[in-house]
Order: C-alpha cells, then structure tokens, then sequence
C-alpha cells in the first residue's frame, strides 16, 4: 500500500507535556496535534502505546495486545465525573523534562483505582453496554491479559514462569480459583483497558478530523513475562513450565563481538502456520485499529532470524533460522486487505528481505545520520532513496541529530558539511531540509530535531538498561518551535497533500 507524499513528527506520549509527571493522552495530546496542522504536517508516529516492562521500554510489554494505562489522562476522568479536581490535584507532579516513573506509578495507581470504584459503582445502562462491547470486541486477548496481571501484582511481579505451576500452566481449577478470589483485580484491569481505548479512540479521531494520520509501531517480538506468551505457550519457544528454550538476537559484527541477546521467546512458526497464523492475524487486525498505518520493527526477523539457546550467555553461538517470509503477509492481506506498512529494515539487509519487502511494495526506512560514514554509494544518502521509502534524520533508538554531530568523527563531520554545503553550525536543520526534499514519499523527523536539541534529550541508547524513554518537553519548548520553517520546507518539497495549508 502506497502513501502520499508528505512528512511528520516523531514523538511518543509519555514525552508530552503533563501536571501528571508522565505525557498523557489529555489537551496536550491535541496542542500536538494543533501544531502538526499549523506546519502542514500530516503524520503523527508514535512508538508501541502497549503497557511497559522492564526498564520502561515499550519495547518490553507485558502485552502485545494491551495499551498502556499510565497514558490516561486524569483530567479527562474530571471531565467525566469518575474523579474529582481534588483528586486530580493530589497525583500532580512538578512539571519537567524527564518522566518520573516511580512516582507516576503510586500516584496514578491510587487515582486510577478510585475512579475506577466510580464507574462500577455508578454506571449508566449506557456505560455497561460500551463495557460489554469492549469486552466482545477484545475477547481474543483481553480476559487473558487482565487474569494475568492480576496474578503478576499477586506475585509481587514475579516472571510467570515463577509462579505455582498450577497457575503457570493454567490449569482450570487454579484459574477458576484465583479468578473468584481477585475478580475486583480483575475488573480494575478491565476498566484500565477501557478506559484507555477510549481516550485513545478518540485522541485518534481528533487527529483525523484534522488530517493527521497516526503510524504505529510493532516489535516483532514479544516478552517472555506477558500475558502473550503465559497464554499462548503453544507458540513460543518455551518448556512445560514455561522458561525459555530459544531466544531472540543478532550474531556478532562491527558494533558488538558478542552480539545482541535479547532474550525473547522465538515462535514457533510451524504451530502458528498450522493454526492460520491466527495470533498474529489478531495482533495486525487490533494494530489497524488503533492506527492509520503501522512501522514493523526488526522486519529481517520476517525472512530469517537469528536464534540462541536461552543457556547462552551472548548471542555469539546461535544460527539462523527462516522465517515465515511471503506465506504470513499473504495471509494477513487475505484476511485483512492491503497493509498500510513501513519496514523497519535497518542494518544488515539480504537480498531475501530485500524481495519480502519490494514484493508487498512496503516502504523502507532512511536514516540521515547513517548517511555520511563511508562513500557516495551510501544508501542513506538522499541521491540513493527511492520514491517507496520514509526518510528520517533519526529514530527514537538514535542521539538527536545536533547530538549525533557534534559526536561524530572529523571524517564523518567533514562529510556532511561537503554534503549540504554548510559550516555545521544548524546541521538539524540541514538535515530536515535534505529530507523534506528527497524523493522519499514520507519525511518524518523527531521532535528534538524540530527543537534545537542535543544530545541530552535523546530518548533512547540501545544496549543500555537505565535512564532511557523518560524525555518529555515543555509546553514553551513546543510554541519555541519555527513553525513557519517547517512550513516554509513543506510547501517547498511539495509535501502539504492532504493539509489545511
């Protein structure tokens, strides 16, 4: 499926500006919104909206399926009655550039249980039938994951492989047995999920209403402790008591001698085709809910994938395995139509992914800051995009581009000044220039590069485990932004198709 020209921001919504400690899906979310409109901007991307796990990434979830409670906006449950402004008053958190997670996580908790106490205890006919549309309309994955984190916050949030194996392996006594003893947990959860879809529903509305489209985003694997894998053993690499039996990574190369281990349970892809690729049917179908159009990450992992023993301690011995390539998107094309899909296909590409990727003509990714390590072959360099391809100066995994240079080699330095013909001294925007003007049919930068930003305000290093995914702006940062630049470059690479410019 083919995209309009046109260009847009990377920003995720915890980064958002918030009274909450956390960015959420409240007014700010559409004073966001207002001011992609104001530049001619038509895309939004965010990263997974799924709950956080380990290290707060939302990279490790602990559902596919799920949205991520701390995202609801207490102001909105005011506006509906569930709190009150004194409630809201007492969970607000200095405002800053950082997400305050620990403090989030208490507050929000005890805010979240009394308004849901509210809705049960006052709901309309009217209430009780959404609820129950929800419920149908979600009864894939939904009874699952809220049984399942009722039992994580009963095992102190102990892995699920830990538990008593009767629960582990769900036995229907041990299930039925802790169901009736923590249905109010149970229902908490419901609402959580309820809640946040609908604010989430209509946060996407409100975009759309104004000509923004929303790309997701979908990490091709899931975390050993969710409610995915406790539920669905069948399909992952996992024994009878459900640890890990082989995991996902990359092999050595220049950037690691040992390689990447990350430790998510591999599919077992034989089950999953036998059963019609059902799991990951429902996984695309929710996706396209909830988005305009989704960026599929580690798209590679599609084709072949790297796969470890989980006894190892690196990714040094492992092999690669083939993966369910062109027989899973034609599948999920039967079903579901055409897929509104952006390749994540940085890194290592084979001529086999290559195919997987131009055959169902997905666009791929373009990374400015990749451009300038070697010669004019570079693929990331501008004169080498095709037109089916998304151009950013960087991603969420990547230093702000003002960071990137000022941390570069001379060489590399040299040769993007050579490059854009320029001292260096507003190399975002340069960049952002470069790639508003290229032929690839979507531009999409982040926020920070908009924003004059260096390095200290990147969301993400990967490989390491602390101080990530917690960059947030502040509503002074946001009106500081040139809008009539953007604009001015929009206009002028004829990227406005759609905008009320």
């Amino acid at each position: 499926m083919r995209f309009p020209r046109s260009s847009g921001t990377l920003v995720h919504p915890t980064s958002f500006p918030s009274s909450y400690g956390i960015g959420d899906l409240g007014d700010n979310a559409k004073q966001f919104i207002h001011f992609l409109q104001e530049t001619g901007q038509t895309i939004w991307q965010v990263l997974p909206l799924s709950p956080t796990g380990y290290g707060n990434s939302p990279y490790a979830s602990y559902s596919a399926f799920a949205g991520n409670p701390y995202l609801i906006s207490p102001d909105i449950l005011v506006e509906k009655g569930l709190i009150t402004s004194e409630d809201a008053e007492k969970a607000k958190l200095p405002s800053t550039t950082n997400t305050e997670y620990e403090q989030v996580f208490k507050k929000k908790d005890r805010l979240f249980k009394m308004a849901s106490k509210n809705f049960y205890s006052s709901k309309s006919a009217e209430d009780e039938t959404k609820l129950d549309e929800f419920k149908e309309a979600n009864k894939e994955w939904l009874p699952d994951y809220c049984l399942f984190m009722a039992c994580f916050k009963e095992h102190n949030q102990d892995p699920w492989n830990l538990w008593e194996p009767e629960l582990a392996q769900r036995k229907s006594k041990a299930i039925k047995k802790f169901t009736k003893k923590h249905q109010d947990v149970i229902d908490y959860q419901t609402w959580l999920q309820f809640e946040f879809f609908n604010q989430w529903h209509d946060l996407k509305a409100y975009a759309n209403d104004r000509n923004v489209r929303v790309i997701g985003d979908i990490p091709i694997f899931v975390d050993h402790n969710s409610a995915d894998v406790w539920a669905n053993p069948q399909y992952f690499e996992v024994d009878k008591q459900g640890n890990r039996q082989l995991v996902a990574g990359v092999p050595p190369d220049y950037f690691s001698k040992t390689g990447q281990l990350w430790g998510n349970p591999l599919y077992k892809w034989d089950t999953l085709k036998k059963d019609g690729y059902s799991w990951w049917i429902n996984r695309f179908e929710q996706m396209f809910g909830l988005f305009d159009a989704i960026r599929v990450d580690h798209f590679r992992g599609f084709d072949e994938y790297w796969t470890v023993s989980a006894e190892e301690e690196t990714a040094e011995h492992g092999e690669w395995r083939a993966g369910p390539a062109h027989d899973l998107f034609e599948t999920i094309r039967e079903k579901l139509g055409d897929l509104p899909i952006i390749a994540e296909d940085l890194g290592v590409m084979t001529p086999g992914v290559e195919k997987l990727r131009d055959d169902f003509e997905f666009p791929g990714m373009r990374i400015l800051q990749f451009a300038f390590g070697s010669d004019a072959g570079n693929s990331y360099l501008p004169h080498n995009f095709n037109q089916n391809s998304v151009v950013y100066t960087g991603t969420h995994d990547n230093d702000t581009t003002i960071g990137w240079y000022n941390s570069a080699p001379d060489a590399e330095k040299h040769r993007v000044r050579e490059y854009t013909r320029s001292d260096g001294t507003d190399i975002n925007w340069e960049l952002i220039r470069y790639g508003m003007l290229s032929v690839a049919e979507q531009a999409i930068f982040p926020l920070q590069d908009f924003m004059n930003l260096g390095g200290e305000h990147r969301m993400n290093i990967p490989g390491t485990a602390e101080g990530n995914w917690d960059w947030r702006y502040t509503q002074e940062m946001l009106q500081n932004v040139d809008r009539q630049r953007i604009l001015y470059l929009v206009n002028l690479s004829n990227r406005n198709v759609g905008s009320d410019q």
